[in-house]
């Protein structure tokens, strides 16, 4: 039984208070007193209004679900279904035309575009790798991946494919000269590159067999580093930076006849430390965890040591990039992703502090020691002194309005100035998209980026019209028109809210790591849209994500989009729903299999191991990203077909029972996994089980509720 100790009236995990009292106020100009007294004080004003909140959401759905039983599906009436949800205060009044007014953005998200990483930040190493990828090499993304071709004299092998690597060295000449194209010639037939000094400044040299050039746009060359024979040169493009990494004597360098050894490229401009979606954080001892992570990112101290290869490594955050520029003089490149911090929702509680006995808001919490932590940041993560908190899974303008309240708050009693706390909507919950000038409205004095989440946003259009019909198939909803209105719209309403040049505007994840060719044919569409970001997977997927950065100028694309007509909210509500005879009986069990898999091999890891965002293969063998937005997706999708009579109950089971096996397999070689095919009654089964059965009853159609549970009762099981 923990003993809690008593902070300002509220009861506090011993775990919390040590980490607040010994960690994280160390150093700061905050005493515990002005802490604890603030931090109360806060939450006696705001757990109330967020339960006002969360019973909206409850009150809300309810007359939507009662509308759908009598009315069916809104095509059947798209404009009474529409007058209905203004009537109910659904649908609010929008603010007439107005621009945001957030000050002091870092440069990275108000006036460069390039791709954004999340990772889970309670994983230390993925959380410094992530950091670290604000400079990749473009040489191993494409050796290493399928974004060259794997088949015949170009396939990897265990050993170094010298016809593989020329293709490489190919497919990076001709990425510089359509980036950096030369006055005359091709990078592809250069034998030497120089830094040349012209008066008192200098300039940048291509030997070709034809004689010596230039670059067509001299002002490109921006730096250099090093000497003639061993060195750097900096080159610039759309604002982003790539670097030439010239060393001849190196195995890669000595095949090139200018000594290219490498094009290291400008990569993750922005990462998103994630408290939420990506991580299983159920108690006081997970979330100090997320939360000394996040510190030791912000201190600078971060590091983490683990077996790679049969040899001990010790990774820790990466340094400024220092050069001189063109007149010699010293140039300094951020080394190291901007950072910002993903808070959880208004959704569930957290018993690390008890107010009058009772836990408290778990985002109430995050909002309070994620700023408290980044106050270590001197400097070296935020330029301007901003802190950049995510905050996801807001239904509509009134809960951005609390947010931004919450985040007042901690200012107050952290003694910070007004907005220095920053908000990046999370535009993935149906009310949020369909009132989303208002929602921008609230935060339009601390509002730094707007980002569409398609896989929480499919999931809540299921769960939002769970009564109105049978859902279409997983692969049948991405092409449906109302979530090109969703795109479109966010992008259209955050520029005729001021977003360009003054904040970002953001698009959704690549779900597949592993399939970078059909990314890199895919995600260009992300900037021609008009979006200064958009997440990626990993380090390498940021690389090569980066190129599509320098085909496109995000500013013109956003010119061109500005007085682009926005879709109707007819759109935006116009998921079909499917006849219950419209799929054959093959067709519904392939799918709820697909469906169960995914589920079960995101849950099992999730409650037995702790481990909040698995690669998971589906039917098919394809390695997708899953975390909870995905898993809602698919379990979402099982209860409505429940819940409309296309499967049944004993139908669901068996499925869920037959692909345990096949997700069992899939980690016989995890030596701490254990089978769920041999226990269908183990804890991990059934969350699965129970998140399909039941997840029309889950608030908002919200996994955290069964996974938080199911996990804390792992985690009392393995202290006995």
């Amino acid at each position: 039984m923990t003993e809690y100790q008593t902070r300002s009236g509220l009861s506090v995990h011993p775990l919390l208070v040590d980490f607040v009292e010994k960690e994280a106020l160390a150093g700061t100009p905050v005493t515990q007193e002005q802490f604890w007294d603030g931090f109360a004080a806060m939450l006696a004003e705001h757990v109330p209004t967020n339960a006002r909140l969360l019973a909206r959401r409850d009150e809300l759905q309810g007359q939507v679900d009662d509308w759908h039983r009598q009315n069916g599906p809104v095509a059947n009436n798209p404009a009474g279904y529409e007058a209905f949800l203004r009537r109910i205060g659904y649908l609010v009044e929008e603010p007439g035309e107005f621009s945001i007014e957030t000050e002091g953005l870092d440069p990275e998200i108000a006036t460069i575009c390039g791709p954004q990483l999340v990772v889970p930040v309670s994983n230390a190493r993925y959380a410094l790798n992530a950091a670290n990828a604000r400079w990749g090499s473009l040489y191993d993304a494409l050796y290493g991946t399928d974004a060259v071709s794997r088949d015949g004299e170009l396939a990897p092998g265990k050993q170094y494919n010298p016809a593989r690597g020329a293709e490489v060295v190919a497919r990076a000449a001709a990425f510089l000269d359509e980036t950096f194209p030369l006055a005359t010639g091709s990078h592809a037939d250069a034998t030497g590159y120089h830094v040349i000094k012209d008066g008192e400044s200098r300039i940048f040299a291509v030997d070709l067999p034809t004689g010596q050039t230039g670059l067509r746009d001299p002002s490109a060359f921006v730096g250099y580093g090093g000497t003639e024979q061993a060195g750097e040169i900096v080159l610039r493009h759309n604002g982003l930076h790539v670097v030439l990494i010239i060393a001849p004597d190196t195995p890669i360098g000595a095949a090139h006849a200018a000594g290219l050894s490498d094009v290291v490229v400008e990569a993750a401009l922005t990462t998103i430390q994630d408290c939420e979606d990506s991580v299983a954080a159920v108690d006081a001892e997970d979330k100090v965890g997320v939360y000394r992570n996040w510190l030791g990112l912000m201190d600078g101290t971060l590091e983490d040591t683990f077996e790679k290869g049969g040899k001990s490594v010790t990774r820790r955050l990466k340094g400024d990039r220092t050069y001189k520029d063109v007149n010699g003089q010293e140039l300094v490149l951020k080394g190291r992703s901007l950072l910002l911090v993903r808070n959880v929702g208004h959704l569930m509680t957290t018993d690390a502090v008890l107010l009058d006995g009772k836990p408290v808001g778990e985002g109430l919490m995050d909002a309070a020691l994620t700023a408290l932590c980044a106050l270590h940041d001197k400097g070296n993560n935020a330029r301007n002194g901003a802190i950049y908190v995510v905050k996801p899974k807001m239904h509509g303008p009134e809960e951005v309005a609390f947010a931004c309240a919450i985040f007042a708050s901690v200012e107050n009693f952290l003694g910070l100035e007004p907005n220095r706390i920053k908000i990046g909507i999370m535009d993935e919950e149906r009310r949020t998209s369909a009132n989303l000038k208002a929602a921008i409205y609230e935060a339009r004095a601390r509002v730094f980026f707007i980002n569409t989440g398609f896989l929480d946003r499919t999931g809540d259009e299921i769960h939002t019209s769970m009564e109105a019909g049978a859902v279409l198939r997983k692969d049948e909803i991405k092409d449906e028109r109302w979530i090109g209105s969703y795109e479109d719209r966010n992008v259209l309403i955050g520029l005729a809210a001021g977003f360009s040049g003054k904040a970002q505007i953001g698009k959704g994840m690549w779900a597949r790591p592993d399939d970078m060719a059909a990314m890199l044919e895919a995600k260009i569409g992300h900037p021609s849209s008009g979006a200064n970001t958009a997440w990626v997977p990993s380090p390498t997927a940021a690389t090569l994500h980066a190129l599509h950065y320098h085909q496109v100028d995000v500013f013109e694309a956003q010119k061109r989009r500005h007085n682009q007509p926005l879709p109707p909210l007819a759109e935006l509500f116009s998921m079909p729903v499917q006849a219950s005879d419209a799929l054959s009986h093959e067709e519904i069990i392939r799918e709820l299999e697909n469906n169960a898999q995914g589920i079960l091999g995101y849950v099992v890891r999730w409650v037995q191991q702790g481990v909040g965002c698995s690669k998971v293969p589906d039917i098919n063998d394809v390695g997708l990203m899953e975390d909870r937005a995905t898993c809602r997706i698919s379990s979402q999708a099982v209860a409505n077909w429940l819940r409309h009579g296309l499967v049944s109950r004993d139908e669901v089971t068996a499925v869920f029972e037959r692909m345990a096996s096949v997700v069992d397999q899939q980690n016989e070689s995890d030596p701490i996994y254990r089978p769920m095919a041999e226990n269908f009654q183990s804890v991990a089964f059934t969350a699965a089980l129970d998140l399909a059965l039941h997840g029309a009853d889950q608030p908002s159609g919200y996994t955290e509720p069964i996974l938080h549970a199911a996990r804390r009762k792992v985690k009392a099981r393995d202290r006995k």
